[in-house]
């Protein structure tokens, strides 16, 4: 019998895709959970909780292989850093984490977090791996939906090159099957493209003809996402599943008009 692969944020939208794939392969899984849920076939449940190590040691008791993906708006470095720690004490074979592209460059807490998060996984003394990803299909649709409640749609002047979720799941579960690779190459989605013109997409795939209105972001952060540092470089992966195929299928569109693609 082989261990189980451990999933911490099992129960988010990136954790229910990655553990869908890993049953799909058969293969046996831990999910840590702050809440106790029922196991299923295949599937046992831990509860514990990343941010203060309560219930970690035994979750990650015979366990090889380590997939964190628990994240939020805060906290995440220092997450990393209990998990890090608690995989090292239980003699993990591989810790696998999710970041996102630029962390390292964007002024933004949520980058900031995420490249801490980087530095903690590296320095654990256990065989690693991290894959950032650009932002999710999803992150674009709710920022869409968000702005398109004004009557006169703002939309901020940024360059995108989102990624399907369910792609994300698809290569973590490939990294976590392979050996340890450190920082592997990014993965985004196919194509760059303008944020005002996601906008305008989902306006028109919702039958409105409204103005949008696209403006500059303030300080280090616009000027960050001017010079393009949230996006990726090579070397890069590209998923195959576009913003407009995503976005025709949740707004139940026959065919949503695909973007203008911008240089990176």
């Amino acid at each position: 019998m082989t261990s189980p692969i451990l999933i911490t944020g099992g129960t988010g939208t990136l954790g229910r895709l990655v553990l869908a794939r890993l049953r799909a392969e058969g293969i046996d899984t831990r999910v840590l959970s702050r809440h106790p849920h029922h196991d299923e076939p295949g599937v046992a449940y831990a509860v514990g909780d990343v941010a203060t190590g309560d219930g970690l040691e035994a979750a990650f008791d015979g366990v090889h292989t380590v997939l964190h993906l628990a994240g939020g708006p805060k906290g995440d470095a220092a997450a990393a850093q209990v998990v890090a720690e608690h995989a090292r004490r239980a003699g993990v074979g591989h810790l696998v984490a999710i970041s996102v592209v630029g962390a390292d460059a964007m002024p933004l807490r949520y980058f900031r977090e995420k490249a801490g998060l980087e530095r903690a996984v590296a320095a654990a003394e256990v065989p690693w791996t991290v894959l950032r990803a650009a932002q999710f299909h999803d992150f674009v649709l709710t920022l869409a939906r968000s702005l398109a409640k004004m009557p006169v749609v703002p939309a901020p002047r940024m360059r995108l090159q989102s990624v399907d979720a369910d792609e994300v799941a698809h290569r973590l579960v490939d990294l976590a099957l392979a050996a340890p690779a450190g920082l592997v190459p990014d993965l985004v989605g196919p194509a760059v493209y303008e944020a005002p013109d996601a906008v305008r997409t989902y306006l028109r795939a919702q039958g409105s003809r409204r103005p949008v209105l696209p403006f500059g972001l303030p300080g280090k952060v616009g000027r960050a996402y001017r010079d393009g540092a949230n996006l990726a470089v090579e070397p890069v992966m590209h998923g195959e599943r576009s913003w407009a195929d995503f976005l025709a299928e949740r707004v139940g569109a026959d065919a949503v008009t695909q973007l203008p693609i911008v240089a990176a």
